[in-house]
């Protein structure tokens, strides 16, 4: 088993807000309208830590009191992309914290026979290569979407990019982070396992139709 604990380009978080919301996920009792309000506060509480980092510069602002120098974010700013459709159930967590964020899109869909994603769109922010990039999908499972739709935003120029999820699968987690060692992982919850049919154990069922009210 491997150690994500202490890798440093993962994080997986155990604040009690975090733990709590995603329990009140998992619950099949709980319905469309406070599991989407769910989803974006969890990308919130992760948002939080996730741009921890973002550049900064000193501005002069004038406050009621005086002119001062403040910190102000600088460059760019960031890029969230959700993978098509359940990412977006996480953007608006993330643009609470920076309404300025420009949102690109990745379309993948998963062949249910070989769990194999394939993409079907791709529109990203421009210049990418110059923004810090969030990708979004509540759902790490088999690794192969975070994979794909990461190595699509290389080959458009994307260098800083990180990964958020809600709930991940060790199998899904050791892909992404095998295939991108340079991209930081963000992880709400840790899950046991894949089942047979490449479904988390103990997971939260299909996190699109959960969020969009589908079946």
């Amino acid at each position: 088993m491997e150690d994500f604990y202490n890798m440093p380009n993962i994080t997986i978080f155990t604040h009690p807000l975090i733990q709590h919301k995603i329990s009140l996920m998992r619950d099949k009792n709980t319905g469309t309208n406070e599991f989407r309000k769910l989803a974006e506060e969890v990308a919130t509480l992760e948002g939080f830590e996730a741009l921890s980092d973002l550049p900064t510069e000193e501005v002069e602002i004038e406050t009621p009191i005086e002119k001062c120098m403040t910190p102000m974010i600088s460059g760019r700013k960031l890029a969230i992309v959700p993978i098509l459709r359940a990412g977006l159930g996480m953007v608006p967590g993330l643009l609470t914290l920076v309404p300025t964020a420009k949102v690109g899109h990745i379309g993948l869909y998963r062949d249910e026979e070989t769990h194999e994603p394939h993409e079907y769109y791709c529109k990203l922010p421009r210049p990418i290569e110059e923004r810090t990039i969030i990708v979004t999908d509540p759902m790490l499972a088999t690794g192969g979407s975070a994979v794909d739709a990461i190595t699509q935003i290389k080959e458009h120029g994307g260098v800083n990019i990180k990964f958020m999820c809600i709930i991940a699968a060790p199998e899904g987690l050791k892909k992404l982070h095998d295939a991108h060692p340079d991209v930081h992982i963000y992880v709400g919850h840790l899950d046991r396992e894949l089942n047979e049919t490449a479904y988390i154990c103990p997971g939260l069922g299909d996190a699109g139709d959960r969020i969009f009210g589908t079946k």
